[in-house]
């Protein structure tokens, strides 16, 4: 009887080292998770006052330029191949303390040297009348972030019966 009594010790002591050893895993069993990277904003910013545009001009008809102030569009979305943002501008009036307003379709954009940061063609469309809001830069063919920065030149056309006086005009930029 004894040795039953022995036997019996010795298979439950094996049970329960069988029981405590971790498992192996069977081929198949797999655990999926799922990593998300979130992309940022875009986003543009300007010069909140770019000064004056001075300038004499003879018979007081021509066009007076000069340099907006850099804008800059920053991309962090973490886009896909593929994807793209339009800068936009619009003009209002070019406008008088008192009397004729110059038209904002004689107010033209050209943005000169776009300095790119990331994967993306950047494209200046220059629009030569900011009447209505207009694409001033394209960015097609992104990958990942991405940003460009330019110093458009701003150029208003005066014609005939303006009178001298400091105009003012307000640019407005978006970006989709």
């Amino acid at each position: 009887m004894r040795t039953n009594g022995l036997f019996v010790a010795v298979a439950a002591g094996t049970l329960a080292v069988g029981v405590a050893a971790p498992a192996s895993a069977a081929p198949g069993d797999n655990t999926t998770i799922t990593i998300t990277i979130k992309g940022g904003p875009l986003g543009i910013t300007m010069p909140a006052g770019a000064g004056n545009l001075d300038a004499t001009l003879p018979n007081a008809v021509g066009t007076i330029s000069g340099p907006l102030g850099q804008v800059r569009v920053n991309d962090a979305r973490r886009a896909l191949a593929g994807s793209g943002w339009i800068a936009s501008v619009i003009s209002t009036a070019v406008t008088p303390p008192s009397g004729p307003a110059i038209a904002a379709s004689a107010v033209s954009y050209t943005a000169g040297t776009i300095a790119k940061i990331g994967t993306a063609t950047y494209t200046a469309n220059d629009p030569r009348n900011l009447a209505g809001v207009r694409p001033a830069i394209t960015a097609t063919g992104i990958t990942g972030d991405n940003s460009a920065t330019w110093n458009p030149t701003i150029s208003v056309a005066v014609v005939g019966g303006i009178a001298a006086n400091a105009y003012s005009v307000t640019i407005t930029h978006s970006v989709l």
